[in-house]
């Protein structure tokens, strides 16, 4: 009987294993036929950015088209094009908190928001254009850091949900 359950269950594996290994499923989410996409230089347009934040952002949105889709990136003639500006650099004072009788109120938190506005031409599908889509997120630090400290951290951290965004609202189709 245990014989007969071990045969049993190695032949529904094997079955499974070779059910699995004939299909083929992509995970990239891509709902484009497109091959190509153009990405051009987003404009740094705030008071406060760095100054290379406009390089910044547009090599990391290239990359990480490149690693989520098949897509090429390239220079000129792109089937897809993205293009747009950093539009809100900013820094500002959240969760207040007291700080007793006789002293002002402090903020507890601090914010650091950035948004873009972004145009999007698909030549093959331009059903899914769209213009000056505004992007933006957030992130918060504790008032007892130094911004110059946590900075480069903060703005990966918004920059990665701003490109899952982007994806979405181009390629992804959401």
């Amino acid at each position: 009987m245990k014989n007969k359950l071990l045969i049993s269950l190695s032949l529904s594996l094997l079955v499974v294993t070779l059910t699995f290994q004939s299909c083929h499923y992509s995970m990239s989410g891509a709902a484009t036929t497109a091959e190509n996409i153009q990405v051009e230089e987003f404009f740094n347009n705030t008071d406060l950015g760095p100054a290379n934040l406009g390089s910044t952002f547009t090599n990391k949105l290239k990359d990480y088209y490149q690693q989520n889709s098949s897509l090429r990136v390239v220079k000129e003639n792109g089937q897809l094009v993205i293009e747009g500006v950093i539009t809100t650099y900013q820094i500002s004072q959240v969760a207040p908190v007291s700080g007793g009788n006789n002293s002002a109120d402090l903020a507890a938190l601090t914010r650091l928001t950035i948004g873009v506005k972004v145009n999007y031409t698909d030549t093959i599908e331009p059903k899914n254009n769209f213009k000056d889509r505004t992007f933006s997120f957030y992130a918060d630090f504790p008032n007892t850091q130094d911004l110059l400290t946590v900075q480069e951290g903060l703005e990966k951290k918004i920059m990665d949900q701003i490109f899952i965004d982007i994806f979405n609202a181009t390629i992804a189709n959401w």
